[in-house]
């Protein structure tokens, strides 16, 4: 039997309210965080300085010295109530990227490691991390990185026990289900499986952070030696992605 996480309303200190949609990461409580947040900011309260979406919850930025918490809850609980938001629409806006990238080889060299954890031949690997079309859940760790999900169950393999010493910006890395693309060079315990040029953070560029949580990505395979004249000729920083909007 499934019991039904009812959305939780609490204050974070001073600083702000929180609603949480589940008590794990599941696709309809990231689905929720992200349609409830823009839901809010579509309504323009004063009171909300400004908003952000977790795997499964939905912050607002509200000075509650300012601003009561129990007038800003029972406001949130108005508009919670009375539909399904782990099935609610995901706001406008949104779009969709096709991002080249190199799987295994030298460039990604945990790939095969990481299909035969997901019980998959590299064939069959290959065709899930490109046939599936991921959403942005959250941004974080570091500036502009998105977690990406949700991949199949196949794919909800751990994380590693040791530590890999760095891994390259535009990695592609894998665990829990999802794809982390990285925004700078880290060390992780998510395996290496695929490598790309896109930069997740721009700081000289019109938008620093090109994904938004609620935007889908797709990767498309590419060999090793296209990633190389990509990566020579790649001052914008998208690394060869196409952006489509989304109706």
């Amino acid at each position: 039997m499934t019991v039904q996480f009812s959305p939780l309303i609490r204050s974070v200190g001073l600083g702000g309210v929180l609603v949480t949609f589940g008590d794990k990461a599941t696709d309809g409580a990231n689905r929720a965080a992200i349609a409830f947040r823009g839901a809010v900011d579509a309504l323009g309260w004063p009171e909300v300085e400004e908003s952000s979406s977790t795997l499964v919850s939905a912050f607002f930025r509200v000075d509650l010295a300012q601003h009561r918490f129990e007038v800003v809850r029972d406001k949130l609980a108005t508009v919670l109530d009375g539909q399904d938001w782990s099935a609610a629409r995901l706001p406008e806006g949104r779009a969709l990227w096709t991002i080249p990238a190199v799987f295994g080889g030298t460039r990604a060299p945990q790939f095969d490691e990481a299909a035969e954890a997901a019980g998959l031949d590299p064939a069959a690997a290959l065709a899930d991390l490109t046939g599936t079309r991921l959403r942005v859940l959250t941004i974080g760790f570091a500036p502009g990185q998105p977690y990406l999900g949700t991949l199949g169950d196949a794919w909800d393999i751990p994380r590693q026990v040791g530590l890999s010493p760095n891994v390259p910006q535009g990695a592609l890395v894998a665990a829990v289900r999802q794809i982390c693309l990285f925004a700078k060079d880290t060390p992780t315990g998510w395996r290496h499986v695929g490598q790309s040029a896109f930069r997740c953070f721009r700081p000289k560029g019109f938008e620093p952070f090109p994904l938004a949580p609620g935007d889908e990505v797709q990767f498309a395979d590419i060999s090793a030696t296209e990633l190389a004249r990509i990566e020579a000729h790649n001052a914008d920083g998208s690394g060869g992605a196409v952006r489509e909007e989304l109706a």
